[in-house]
């Protein structure tokens, strides 16, 4: 039986495209840019802020990265007022994490968002100490899909690669869970289509939060 649970953020646990799309257009705005329909953010996010607007300043007429720099530094800026900006947990979230409480399972967050815009985001909606670890994008631990992350939650914890289920919504999630030898979750109700999942051949698909508790409850049979 899984002893613990390592989730995604954005796009996993918390729907925070709005944030990240109002952030982001204010941002580009400020330096004359255009803005960024909504949706598209979904493909632009994911990798981490720094990834995240260079994404964005090629996504502008002329492609043009020259002031990278202080639009980064800007978006930092920006993100720590709005980084809560109509977040809300997906419907289901809060149901499966009281599940994995009762049953004993440990619940973690291991996010490419600067980690203390991901404290902030889970302290807010889930209250502090409910998660047994938070950990966002940090000098000195490597962004994902490179496992490093998952490797320092582990070790925290105590666990070993056959206790622990790794959640998350993009190629990069498929490829951090796969890269740590975890089995791995595809859940399709974040930022990505579930074809870019499946391409990556994770354990289990899911299409509600519930259907993590029912590959919960089968690992107890």
């Amino acid at each position: 039986m899984y002893q613990c649970c390592i989730f995604d953020l954005d796009g996993t646990l918390l729907d925070t495209l709005t944030a990240i799309s109002y952030t982001c257009n204010v941002t580009l705005e400020a330096f004359g840019y255009a803005s960024i329909e909504r949706e598209r953010y979904k493909f632009l996010a994911g990798d981490g802020a720094g990834k995240l607007i260079e994404r964005a300043l090629l996504e502008q007429e002329g492609k043009d990265v020259s002031r990278y720099e202080e639009v980064l530094a800007l978006y930092q800026e920006n993100f720590a007022k709005y980084c809560m900006y109509q977040v809300k947990p997906y419907d289901g979230i809060p149901e499966l994490l009281e599940f994995l409480k009762k049953e004993g399972i440990k619940i973690t967050v291991l996010s490419n968002k600067p980690h203390l815009r991901a404290i902030d985001n889970i302290e807010t909606v889930f209250g502090k100490g409910y998660f047994d670890h938070i950990q966002g994008e940090r000098e000195d631990v490597k962004r994902k899909p490179d496992p490093s992350g998952v490797y320092q939650i582990m070790n925290q914890l105590g666990f070993e690669q056959k206790d622990c289920l790794y959640l998350g919504d993009t190629n990069t999630d498929m490829q951090t869970g796969k890269n740590a030898g975890l089995d791995t979750v595809g859940v399709t109700w974040g930022f990505r289509p579930e074809e870019e999942l499946l391409a990556f051949h994770p354990a289990y698909i899911a299409h509600h939060p519930s259907d993590i508790q029912k590959i919960i409850e089968s690992k107890k049979m």
